[in-house]
Protein backbone atom coordinates (compact mmCIF):
# COMPACT_ATOMS: atom_id res chain seq x y z
CA UNK A 1 0.00 0.00 0.00
CA UNK A 2 1.41 3.08 -1.17
CA UNK A 3 2.42 6.16 1.54
CA UNK A 4 -0.52 8.49 2.38
CA UNK A 5 0.76 11.94 1.30
CA UNK A 6 2.16 14.18 4.05
CA UNK A 7 -0.41 16.41 5.70
CA UNK A 8 -0.20 20.13 4.48
CA UNK A 9 2.25 22.68 6.71
CA UNK A 10 0.04 24.51 9.08
CA UNK A 11 -0.91 28.28 7.51
CA UNK A 12 1.18 30.85 8.46
CA UNK A 13 0.47 33.26 11.47
CA UNK A 14 0.02 36.47 11.06
CA UNK A 15 -1.05 39.53 13.28
CA UNK A 16 -2.91 42.52 11.93
CA UNK A 17 -2.76 45.31 14.90
CA UNK A 18 -5.17 48.00 14.41
CA UNK A 19 -6.80 50.78 16.76
CA UNK A 20 -8.73 54.12 16.29
CA UNK A 21 -7.04 56.17 13.89
CA UNK A 22 -5.49 53.27 11.67
CA UNK A 23 -5.90 53.79 8.17
CA UNK A 24 -8.70 51.17 6.71
CA UNK A 25 -7.31 50.72 3.31
CA UNK A 26 -3.88 49.53 4.63
CA UNK A 27 -5.19 47.20 7.64
CA UNK A 28 -8.20 45.39 5.26
CA UNK A 29 -5.78 45.22 2.17
CA UNK A 30 -3.21 43.45 3.86
CA UNK A 31 -5.37 41.39 5.70
CA UNK A 32 -7.27 40.46 2.34
CA UNK A 33 -4.95 39.59 0.51
CA UNK A 34 -2.87 37.25 2.96
CA UNK A 35 -5.99 35.52 4.00
CA UNK A 36 -6.16 35.05 0.24
CA UNK A 37 -2.50 33.26 0.21
CA UNK A 38 -4.24 31.06 3.26
CA UNK A 39 -2.38 32.78 6.15
CA UNK A 40 -4.37 32.60 9.49
CA UNK A 41 -4.34 35.88 10.17
CA UNK A 42 -5.55 37.54 13.56
CA UNK A 43 -6.86 41.23 13.50
CA UNK A 44 -6.06 42.50 16.69
CA UNK A 45 -7.57 45.43 18.45
CA UNK A 46 -4.68 47.87 20.37
CA UNK A 47 -7.16 49.72 22.01
CA UNK A 48 -6.52 50.53 25.95
CA UNK A 49 -10.63 50.33 26.02
CA UNK A 50 -10.48 47.05 25.36
CA UNK A 51 -13.33 47.37 22.70
CA UNK A 52 -13.21 45.33 20.00
CA UNK A 53 -15.14 48.06 17.16
CA UNK A 54 -12.19 50.51 16.10
CA UNK A 55 -12.88 53.52 14.51
CA UNK A 56 -10.42 53.57 11.89
CA UNK A 57 -10.03 57.01 9.69
CA UNK A 58 -12.20 58.53 7.10
CA UNK A 59 -15.30 57.15 9.72
CA UNK A 60 -14.41 53.38 8.75
CA UNK A 61 -15.58 51.27 11.66
CA UNK A 62 -13.89 47.98 11.76
CA UNK A 63 -14.44 44.66 14.20
CA UNK A 64 -11.14 43.43 15.53
CA UNK A 65 -11.23 39.08 15.94
CA UNK A 66 -9.57 39.84 19.31
CA UNK A 67 -7.82 42.01 21.95
CA UNK A 68 -3.70 42.45 21.47
CA UNK A 69 -3.50 40.45 25.09
CA UNK A 70 -5.01 37.61 23.81
CA UNK A 71 -1.84 37.63 20.97
CA UNK A 72 1.01 37.94 23.69
CA UNK A 73 1.75 34.25 23.73
CA UNK A 74 1.97 33.35 20.50
CA UNK A 75 4.48 32.89 17.93
CA UNK A 76 3.63 35.09 14.62
CA UNK A 77 5.45 34.67 11.21
CA UNK A 78 4.47 38.01 10.31
CA UNK A 79 3.60 40.98 12.34
CA UNK A 80 2.59 43.71 10.10
CA UNK A 81 1.67 47.41 11.22
CA UNK A 82 -0.58 49.39 9.42
CA UNK A 83 -0.10 53.24 9.19
CA UNK A 84 -2.73 55.63 9.85
CA UNK A 85 -2.45 58.29 12.51
CA UNK A 86 -3.17 58.45 15.32
CA UNK A 87 -3.54 55.02 15.25
CA UNK A 88 0.35 54.20 14.64
CA UNK A 89 0.81 56.36 17.70
CA UNK A 90 -1.37 54.16 20.03
CA UNK A 91 -0.14 50.63 18.49
CA UNK A 92 3.76 52.51 19.29
CA UNK A 93 2.39 53.05 22.81
CA UNK A 94 1.15 49.67 23.47
CA UNK A 95 3.20 47.59 25.55
CA UNK A 96 1.71 43.94 24.45
CA UNK A 97 2.27 44.87 20.95
CA UNK A 98 6.07 46.35 21.05
CA UNK A 99 7.17 43.47 23.24
CA UNK A 100 5.94 40.95 20.65
CA UNK A 101 7.71 43.00 17.91
CA UNK A 102 10.77 43.30 19.66
CA UNK A 103 10.68 39.41 19.86
CA UNK A 104 9.58 39.06 16.35
CA UNK A 105 12.99 40.64 15.46
CA UNK A 106 15.31 38.93 17.87
CA UNK A 107 13.59 35.35 16.73
CA UNK A 108 14.54 36.72 12.90
CA UNK A 109 10.86 36.58 12.38
CA UNK A 110 9.05 38.85 9.88
CA UNK A 111 8.02 42.13 11.08
CA UNK A 112 6.57 44.97 8.86
CA UNK A 113 4.76 48.36 7.98
CA UNK A 114 3.19 50.96 6.38
CA UNK A 115 2.89 54.72 6.04
CA UNK A 116 3.03 56.39 9.30
CA UNK A 117 4.19 53.37 10.91
CA UNK A 118 7.67 52.44 9.82
CA UNK A 119 8.64 55.77 11.66
CA UNK A 120 6.18 55.81 14.38
CA UNK A 121 6.35 52.58 15.69
CA UNK A 122 9.27 50.74 14.41
CA UNK A 123 11.82 53.33 14.49
CA UNK A 124 10.61 54.74 17.94
CA UNK A 125 11.69 51.00 18.93
CA UNK A 126 14.62 50.90 17.19
CA UNK A 127 13.45 48.13 15.17
CA UNK A 128 15.20 50.07 11.65
CA UNK A 129 18.69 49.92 12.77
CA UNK A 130 21.21 49.52 10.36
CA UNK A 131 18.12 49.10 7.71
CA UNK A 132 16.94 50.43 4.52
CA UNK A 133 13.44 51.35 5.36
CA UNK A 134 10.70 53.65 3.63
CA UNK A 135 7.45 55.09 4.68
CA UNK A 136 5.01 57.49 4.26
CA UNK A 137 6.14 60.94 2.47
CA UNK A 138 5.18 63.41 5.43
CA UNK A 139 7.06 60.96 7.72
CA UNK A 140 10.27 60.20 5.69
CA UNK A 141 12.22 62.98 8.11
CA UNK A 142 11.35 61.23 11.45
CA UNK A 143 13.10 57.85 10.11
CA UNK A 144 15.68 56.90 12.64
CA UNK A 145 19.12 58.45 12.14
CA UNK A 146 20.68 54.94 12.47
CA UNK A 147 18.24 54.07 9.46
CA UNK A 148 18.65 54.41 5.76
CA UNK A 149 15.90 56.52 4.50
CA UNK A 150 14.68 55.07 0.98
CA UNK A 151 11.92 56.70 -1.56
CA UNK A 152 10.86 52.77 -2.50
CA UNK A 153 7.12 51.73 -2.62
CA UNK A 154 8.26 48.50 -1.15
CA UNK A 155 11.55 48.45 0.42
CA UNK A 156 12.58 44.82 2.16
CA UNK A 157 16.13 45.00 4.28
CA UNK A 158 15.99 41.42 5.94
CA UNK A 159 13.14 40.34 7.90
CA UNK A 160 11.62 43.87 7.73
CA UNK A 161 9.23 45.28 4.52
CA UNK A 162 8.44 49.38 4.73
CA UNK A 163 6.17 50.61 2.44
CA UNK A 164 4.53 54.40 1.80
CA UNK A 165 1.20 54.68 2.09
CA UNK A 166 -2.62 53.59 0.99
CA UNK A 167 -1.87 53.67 -3.04
CA UNK A 168 1.18 51.14 -2.08
CA UNK A 169 -0.67 48.77 0.19
CA UNK A 170 -1.55 46.48 -2.79
CA UNK A 171 1.85 45.73 -3.27
CA UNK A 172 3.02 46.06 0.00
CA UNK A 173 0.78 42.99 0.82
CA UNK A 174 2.25 40.91 -2.17
CA UNK A 175 5.39 41.25 -0.83
CA UNK A 176 4.81 40.27 2.48
CA UNK A 177 3.21 36.63 0.65
CA UNK A 178 5.90 36.64 -1.11
CA UNK A 179 8.14 36.73 1.90
CA UNK A 180 6.44 33.67 3.64
CA UNK A 181 5.40 31.70 0.76
CA UNK A 182 7.62 32.96 -2.12
CA UNK A 183 6.76 34.55 -5.48
CA UNK A 184 4.89 31.59 -7.36
CA UNK A 185 2.11 31.92 -4.46
CA UNK A 186 2.65 35.54 -4.95
CA UNK A 187 1.66 35.88 -8.26
CA UNK A 188 -1.09 33.17 -7.88
CA UNK A 189 -2.50 35.54 -5.51
CA UNK A 190 -2.06 38.80 -7.51
CA UNK A 191 -3.05 37.65 -10.45
CA UNK A 192 -6.98 37.52 -9.90
CA UNK A 193 -6.37 41.41 -8.21
CA UNK A 194 -5.67 42.47 -11.87
CA UNK A 195 -3.10 44.46 -10.31
CA UNK A 196 -1.56 47.28 -12.38
CA UNK A 197 1.90 45.64 -13.93
CA UNK A 198 4.21 48.45 -14.43
CA UNK A 199 3.46 51.33 -12.00
CA UNK A 200 5.05 53.88 -14.47
CA UNK A 201 2.70 53.21 -17.27
CA UNK A 202 0.02 55.90 -17.87
CA UNK A 203 -3.06 54.70 -17.34
CA UNK A 204 -6.45 56.29 -19.17
CA UNK A 205 -9.93 55.76 -19.00
CA UNK A 206 -12.35 56.23 -21.60
CA UNK A 207 -15.61 57.32 -20.64
CA UNK A 208 -18.45 56.44 -23.08
CA UNK A 209 -22.30 58.42 -23.22
CA UNK A 210 -20.25 60.89 -21.19
CA UNK A 211 -22.32 62.61 -17.72
CA UNK A 212 -22.00 65.47 -16.46
CA UNK A 213 -20.30 64.74 -12.95
CA UNK A 214 -19.82 68.37 -11.10
CA UNK A 215 -22.29 69.40 -8.24
CA UNK A 216 -22.74 72.50 -6.75
CA UNK A 217 -23.04 70.99 -3.18
CA UNK A 218 -21.46 67.98 -1.52
CA UNK A 219 -22.29 65.08 -2.97
CA UNK A 220 -24.07 62.48 -1.70
CA UNK A 221 -23.31 58.96 -2.22
CA UNK A 222 -24.46 55.51 -1.48
CA UNK A 223 -21.75 52.36 -0.87
CA UNK A 224 -24.43 49.55 -0.13
CA UNK A 225 -22.33 46.34 1.33
CA UNK A 226 -23.41 42.89 2.17
CA UNK A 227 -22.15 40.26 4.17
CA UNK A 228 -19.26 38.62 1.30
CA UNK A 229 -18.74 41.74 -0.03
CA UNK A 230 -15.21 42.16 -1.15
CA UNK A 231 -14.00 44.40 1.84
CA UNK A 232 -11.03 45.59 -0.54
CA UNK A 233 -13.26 47.25 -2.65
CA UNK A 234 -15.63 48.66 -0.23
CA UNK A 235 -13.37 50.17 1.82
CA UNK A 236 -10.81 51.84 -1.36
CA UNK A 237 -14.50 53.18 -2.42
CA UNK A 238 -15.27 54.19 1.16
CA UNK A 239 -11.59 56.00 1.96
CA UNK A 240 -11.05 57.73 -1.16
CA UNK A 241 -14.90 59.08 -1.67
CA UNK A 242 -14.66 60.68 1.72
CA UNK A 243 -11.34 61.72 0.80
CA UNK A 244 -12.61 63.99 -1.81
CA UNK A 245 -14.96 64.84 0.60
CA UNK A 246 -18.13 63.78 -0.27
CA UNK A 247 -20.70 62.63 2.69
CA UNK A 248 -20.58 59.06 1.77
CA UNK A 249 -23.37 56.69 3.39
CA UNK A 250 -22.29 53.04 4.14
CA UNK A 251 -26.09 50.78 3.93
CA UNK A 252 -26.28 47.10 5.08
CA UNK A 253 -28.20 45.37 2.68
CA UNK A 254 -28.30 42.68 5.76
CA UNK A 255 -30.79 42.61 8.63
CA UNK A 256 -28.08 44.62 10.87
CA UNK A 257 -25.23 47.11 10.62
CA UNK A 258 -22.20 44.46 11.11
CA UNK A 259 -21.31 42.62 8.21
CA UNK A 260 -18.85 39.58 7.03
CA UNK A 261 -16.92 40.31 4.18
CA UNK A 262 -15.38 38.30 1.82
CA UNK A 263 -12.56 37.31 3.44
CA UNK A 264 -13.83 37.53 7.09
CA UNK A 265 -12.96 41.45 7.63
CA UNK A 266 -15.62 42.82 9.88
CA UNK A 267 -17.27 45.99 9.06
CA UNK A 268 -20.02 48.61 10.29
CA UNK A 269 -22.19 50.36 8.05
CA UNK A 270 -23.55 53.37 9.44
CA UNK A 271 -27.37 52.39 8.67
CA UNK A 272 -29.62 49.69 7.00
CA UNK A 273 -30.17 49.86 3.97
CA UNK A 274 -34.18 50.75 4.71
CA UNK A 275 -32.94 54.37 6.11
CA UNK A 276 -30.43 55.17 3.42
CA UNK A 277 -33.20 54.06 0.67
CA UNK A 278 -35.49 57.37 2.02
CA UNK A 279 -32.97 59.50 0.98
CA UNK A 280 -31.45 60.56 -2.66
CA UNK A 281 -28.00 60.37 -3.98
CA UNK A 282 -25.67 61.72 -6.48
CA UNK A 283 -23.53 58.65 -7.12
CA UNK A 284 -24.31 55.30 -6.32
CA UNK A 285 -21.25 52.94 -6.11
CA UNK A 286 -21.11 48.72 -5.55
CA UNK A 287 -18.38 47.25 -4.56
CA UNK A 288 -17.91 43.74 -6.01
CA UNK A 289 -17.36 39.99 -3.85
CA UNK A 290 -19.72 36.79 -3.77
CA UNK A 291 -22.13 35.96 -2.30
CA UNK A 292 -22.53 40.05 -1.56
CA UNK A 293 -23.26 40.78 -5.35
CA UNK A 294 -25.69 38.25 -4.88
CA UNK A 295 -27.24 40.18 -2.20
CA UNK A 296 -27.47 43.84 -3.61
CA UNK A 297 -29.17 42.04 -6.86
CA UNK A 298 -31.90 40.26 -4.41
CA UNK A 299 -32.17 43.33 -2.43
CA UNK A 300 -35.52 45.04 -4.62
CA UNK A 301 -34.90 48.42 -2.72
CA UNK A 302 -31.37 48.89 -3.75
CA UNK A 303 -32.08 47.50 -7.41
CA UNK A 304 -35.34 50.16 -7.00
CA UNK A 305 -32.85 52.89 -6.47
CA UNK A 306 -30.81 51.92 -8.84
CA UNK A 307 -33.20 52.18 -11.38
CA UNK A 308 -34.70 55.53 -10.32
CA UNK A 309 -30.65 56.63 -9.96
CA UNK A 310 -30.67 55.56 -13.96
CA UNK A 311 -34.23 57.23 -14.77
CA UNK A 312 -33.33 60.69 -13.54
CA UNK A 313 -29.69 60.09 -15.12
CA UNK A 314 -27.99 60.47 -12.08
CA UNK A 315 -24.41 58.29 -12.33
CA UNK A 316 -23.48 55.10 -10.65
CA UNK A 317 -21.50 52.24 -10.83
CA UNK A 318 -20.06 48.88 -9.88
CA UNK A 319 -16.89 46.59 -9.64
CA UNK A 320 -16.10 43.23 -10.09
CA UNK A 321 -18.97 40.90 -9.76
CA UNK A 322 -21.53 43.54 -9.46
CA UNK A 323 -21.44 44.74 -13.10
CA UNK A 324 -22.66 41.14 -14.20
CA UNK A 325 -24.31 39.77 -10.81
CA UNK A 326 -26.68 43.20 -10.20
CA UNK A 327 -26.51 45.48 -13.14
CA UNK A 328 -26.98 43.80 -16.23
CA UNK A 329 -29.32 41.04 -15.21
CA UNK A 330 -31.55 44.42 -14.21
CA UNK A 331 -30.92 46.18 -17.56
CA UNK A 332 -28.93 48.59 -16.32
CA UNK A 333 -26.28 48.14 -18.51
CA UNK A 334 -28.21 49.39 -21.58
CA UNK A 335 -27.27 52.16 -23.65
CA UNK A 336 -29.11 55.52 -23.34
Amino acid sequence: MADSAPPPPPPRKVLVPIANGTEPMEAVITIDVLRRAGADVTVASAEKTNNLRVHATWGVILVADSLISDSAPTAFDLVSLPGGMPGASTLRDCGVLESLVRKQAAEGRVYAAICAAPAVALGSWGLLKGLKATCYPSFMEKLPADATAVESRVQLDGQVVTSRGPGTAMEYAVALVERLYGKEKADEVAGPMVMRSNHGDDYTVTELNPVQWTFNDTPQILVPIANGTEEMEAIMIIDTLRRAKANVVVASVEDKVEIVASRKVKIVADVLLEEAAKLSFDLIVLPGGLPGAQAFAKSEKLVDLLKKQMESNRPYGAICASPAIVLEPHGLLKAW
